[in-house]
């Protein structure tokens, strides 16, 4: 199978299961699609008005997930780790009709997104990828959080450090090459929050679906998960997860080198707007290595972040 051309999936993909913040049962199918069609997103349960692209400039939320809205206000949330598995596995065209406004959260990682993928098989086209290649640095720093992106030759490199007061998740940091590592330990690692953290997020109105069979509880020094970690840098892993589905977002693998200390939903992309606020900081190519506009960009829904 050639990593040079567009891909999509074999056939319907059904996952049923719980929303994390919304609490609701939602039943989700990805669909295999054509080339050039892109991600999109499709709310059945709308008759009309349905379709949601995810793109960055349709974000309207970046608190606890990344929730993505059309321009009559219908929105998908908690996106982010189906569009890490789809961008890891390149999968460039899908549908995805799902029946409620939350993405499944299933385990809380990515790992049966990944699963249910391999087993129906990845379709390759005649149609050549198309990448977005860094030409400067930029940065955006909020307080202590920190991301910058800088060009790179050939991969995607995410170099992701966070940090917790709380000493079992203390300060952790890997680097992966997207397109040459292993994602394994990526794709199995669970989002997670401090037991302490649970009922200032269920006053917010959310993770009203979280359980320990979703999500990693840290309460102190303890992880009141029985089975415990799934790898040594599960916490870490798991951002980097978060902002692999982020990155997807620019609606092309990227060509960069991505640094992040602290950061989270609302910080990567509020760096990739501003990489696509000026056209020298990034050129869009064709695999065969014809440049295109950068106006092929679409800009037409940029919106404050909430």
């Amino acid at each position: 199978m050639s990593v040079l051309n567009q891909k999509t999936i074999n056939k319907d993909i059904t996952f049923k299961g719980i929303g994390l913040h919304g609490g609701a049962n939602v039943t989700m199918t990805v669909k295999p699609a054509q080339p050039n069609s892109g991600i999109l997103f499709k709310r059945i349960d709308l008759k009309e008005d349905n379709i949601i692209i995810p793109n960055i400039f349709n974000v309207s939320s970046a608190v606890f997930c990344t929730t993505i809205s059309n321009e009559n206000g219908v929105s998908i949330s908690t996106i982010e780790h189906l569009m890490g598995a789809l961008y890891g596995l390149g999968i460039d065209n899908a549908l995805v009709e799902i029946d409620n406004q939350e993405v499944p959260i299933l385990d809380g990682s990515a790992k049966l997104f990944i699963e249910e993928i391999l087993k129906v098989g990845i379709r390759n086209s005649g149609a050549p990828i198309k990448i977005i290649k860094i030409e400067k640095r930029i940065e955006f720093n909020d307080g202590k959080k920190t991301i910058s992106i800088e060009p790179s030759k050939i991969s995607l490199d995410i170099d992701f450090e966070l940090k917790y007061e709380n000493s079992l998740i203390g300060t952790q940091r890997n680097l992966v090459k997207v397109f040459e590592s292993d994602l394994t330990d990526i794709y199995n690692s669970r989002t997670f929050c401090l037991f302490d953290d649970i009922e200032k997020l269920k006053k917010m109105g959310l993770a009203k679906g979280g359980s320990l069979d979703n999500a990693i509880v840290v309460k102190n020094n303890e992880i009141l998960n029985k089975e415990g970690l799934r790898n040594e840098k599960e916490f870490v892993n798991h951002k980097i997860l978060d902002c692999m589905g982020d990155l997807y977002l620019a609606g092309y693998k990227i060509i960069g080198k991505v640094v992040c200390s602290q950061g989270g939903h609302k910080l990567t992309n509020q760096l990739l707007r501003k990489v696509f606020q000026q056209d020298e900081n990034f050129s869009l190519i064709e695999i065969t290595e014809k440049h295109l506009p950068n106006t092929f960009i679409n800009k037409s829904h940029l919106r404050s972040i909430a």
